[in-house]
């Protein structure tokens, strides 16, 4: 129950209609890490958190095109989900470009991992219902 005191929370990153996202660092690892606390929901056992849709699919989804689920804890009735951290979306790197195209090069990279995320997904029977820029993450890699 107490593992949320295994994160130093840094600053919030972001915030949707199902969580908040935070930038966390592991104290023990020094690892940095994306926290999402989902908010919609309150879940009483273990079971019912294993078996919402979001959580069943990154079980599965394991793809290097693919945010990784590191782990969940549950304190109380609120979920925490602790994921690979990743600097920045699709679309606040276009923003950072200031106007300047992509080069025909980078526009090629960015579909082949796009492409080989979204085959993996479409393999395991899963498909995304929100493909755009801001939900693209992106790492320094």
């Amino acid at each position: 129950m107490m593992e949320k005191r295994k994160y130093v929370f840094i600053e919030e990153v972001g915030a949707g209609v199902f969580g908040r996202v935070w930038k966390a660092v592991d104290k023990y690892s020094g690892e940095v890490v994306a926290i999402k606390k989902l908010i919609r929901q309150k879940l009483n056992s273990r079971e019912e958190c294993l078996s919402l849709r979001e959580i069943k699919s990154l079980r599965i989804l394991k793809h290097p095109n693919i945010v990784s689920l590191k782990k969940l804890f549950k304190i109380n009735t609120r979920l925490f989900l602790v994921f690979e951290y990743m600097e920045c979306n699709l679309l606040q790197v276009m923003r950072s470009r200031k106007g300047r195209l992509f080069s025909e090069d980078e526009v090629r990279k960015w579909c082949f991992q796009v492409f080989q995320g979204l085959h993996f997904m479409l393999e395991k029977g899963y498909f995304h219902r929100d493909l755009k820029p801001e939900n693209l993450l992106v790492s320094k890699d």
